[in-house]
């Protein structure tokens, strides 16, 4: 079997020489600045797992959202590892090390593999018979690998290209990541970029020696990937050997910390990890629940929030399901009754425009019709799946997204578990569900989570059935074109964030579940 490329992603042995020296203008070093060459290869990193398992607990790989203050904005950027070194120095297994060590729950591990050029059809025909060089830095897509640390580091969701290293090209398909509070950047040319080291905020190089990353990789390379061993040496020689002694070793110098030995150097793991939880802990971003309290006291409640007319048939409802000794079936019943109506009034603040058709008699008649794409419904789990029947009852082949979210027992902070949204929402009017709001905390994660995705803010409807002051408020001061809609305000919260006089724990009334005893009314998802 042929010899596949090196460490797949760097450009041509033949470059174009105006082209080539173009764009290195913007490597770090000087390309003719090195010093004496060491003996280096590169690398080809792994793709990264969703989920890391260690002995203690999971940790979450493809990052989060992260934690948002009472404006509803990000205060603080995520913290960004960057790991440079040579191909099978261990950069994977370090950041592994590193990660399992923070003991953080929400983490991006990022690999340069991912950032592949698109070869064209001579360059693919260069790949198939071995005589493309992967090992040099026009092979990557710099501009992209910036843009997208750029997003995650602002706590945005990103999609990332899936390489095909079978077929030397981008899948179709890509991946959706989102920012954490800490997000570790690995590959070969890690700090090859002037513009890519800005967004940095530690560097480490792995170094580790040439003849133990040489049979590291004739191994991967023959047992992993189906090579024969003088492929291997032939394309260690004539690319990837040259391409570390001219564009990744001397990128050394910039390195805040070298690690000899690679991950079987435990002391300077050790010290790295000691250096990133003071940086965290300078970082750290916590939900001020009281902070979201005080913020909008005595403010008269916003004009994005629109309240479902008290008729005396809506307020008696209210008046069944807020009593506690209410049975389970009546709740039920008229908690959907109430849903009915709050959605139906929810439809009518959409926009319409004016059209005529023809009646069955000849004659036109002169309506309005929905001058939006689409009608996506995304509920917060669990409460806000309740209401998805009465959606779908009033809106024909309506799409159904779900969001889960659930707050953190040490930190109070929101947390995005679970997301699953139909294609091409951002071009929706989305109408966002969950039964009660009382700070707004996972209503405001939920919206942002949206945002993210590319929702317009003024596409997005909050429906609940009721909220307190606060969680208006909230929503309100952060995202200040989201319609809020409901069928009732209560004014108060108490010292638990429970809505007063208020509904009881929603989703436990309408599921016959028991109420955890430190439940809050906008926490019923968070309570799953």
């Amino acid at each position: 079997m042929a010899a596949a490329p090196a460490a797949e992603g760097a450009p041509e042995d033949s470059h174009d020489s105006n082209s080539s020296a173009e764009s290195l203008d913007r490597l770090y070093p000087a390309v003719g600045s090195s010093k004496p060459p060491r003996k280096r290869t590169t690398s080809q990193c792994k793709s990264e797992p969703p989920l890391l398992r260690t002995s203690k607990r999971t940790i979450y790989t493809a990052g989060r959202p992260p934690w948002y203050n009472e404006h509803g904005t990000q205060s603080k950027e995520a913290f960004v590892i960057g790991l440079g070194g040579g191909s099978a120095s261990g950069k994977t297994t370090v950041a592994t090390m590193i990660i399992e060590a923070l003991d953080v729950p929400w983490v991006v591990l990022l690999s340069m593999d991912s950032f592949y050029k698109v070869l064209t059809k001579q360059q693919q025909e260069q790949a198939a018979s071995n005589d493309f060089n992967f090992d040099h830095p026009d092979a990557f897509d710099f501009d992209l690998i910036i843009a997208t640390l750029k997003k995650l580091k602002q706590g945005k969701s990103v999609k990332i290209p899936i390489y095909d290293f079978t077929t030397h090209s981008r899948k179709k398909e890509w991946k959706t990541l989102y920012g954490a509070n800490v997000i570790i950047f690995e590959g070969i040319m890690a700090f090859a970029d002037k513009e890519l080291l800005k967004l940095l905020d530690l560097k480490i190089f792995v170094d580790t020696d040439s003849d133990i990353r040489l049979v590291r990789r004739l191994r991967r390379d023959i047992s992993e990937r189906g090579r024969d061993i003088e492929g291997v040496i032939k394309q260690y020689n004539k690319f990837v050997k040259p391409a570390f002694d001219q564009y990744i070793q001397p990128t050394m110098r910039l390195a805040d910390i070298v690690v000899p030995r690679g991950s079987g150097n435990t002391v300077a793991i050790d010290l790295i990890v000691q250096h990133v939880h003071s940086q965290l802990e300078e970082r750290k971003l916590r939900w001020d629940m009281a902070a979201l309290a005080s913020a909008h006291q005595c403010h008269p409640l916003p004009q994005t929030l629109s309240v479902l007319k008290s008729t005396p048939q809506v307020r008696g409802m209210h008046t069944i399901i807020r009593n506690k000794e209410t049975s389970r079936d009546e709740f039920i019943f008229y908690s959907k009754r109430l849903m009915r109506l709050l959605i139906e009034h929810a439809l009518s603040l959409l926009p319409f425009q004016s059209c005529t058709v023809q009646t069955p008699q000849g004659q036109d008649y002169e309506g309005r019709t929905y001058s939006g794409k689409q009608i996506t419904g995304v509920s917060i789990l669990r409460a806000g799946e309740t209401m998805e029947p009465a959606l779908r009852a009033v809106c024909k082949d309506v799409r159904i997204g779900t969001i889960l979210i659930q707050t953190n027992c040490n930190t109070g902070e929101p947390e995005l578990h679970y997301l699953r949204l139909p294609k091409d929402i951002s071009e929706d009017h989305v109408i966002l569900m969950d039964c009660t709001v009382s700070t707004g905390a996972a209503a405001m994660m939920a919206v942002r989570v949206l945002l993210d995705h590319d929702v317009p803010e003024d596409k997005i409807f909050l429906l609940s059935l009721l909220m307190a002051e606060m969680g208006v408020h909230s929503v309100a001061y952060a995202f200040p074109r989201v319609k809020i809609i409901t069928t009732a305000v209560d004014k108060k919260v108490n010292d638990l964030f429970r809505i007063i006089p208020g509904i009881g724990n929603f989703g436990d009334r309408y599921f016959g579940t028991d109420a955890p005893p430190d439940w809050s009314d906008d926490e019923d998802a968070l309570s799953t």
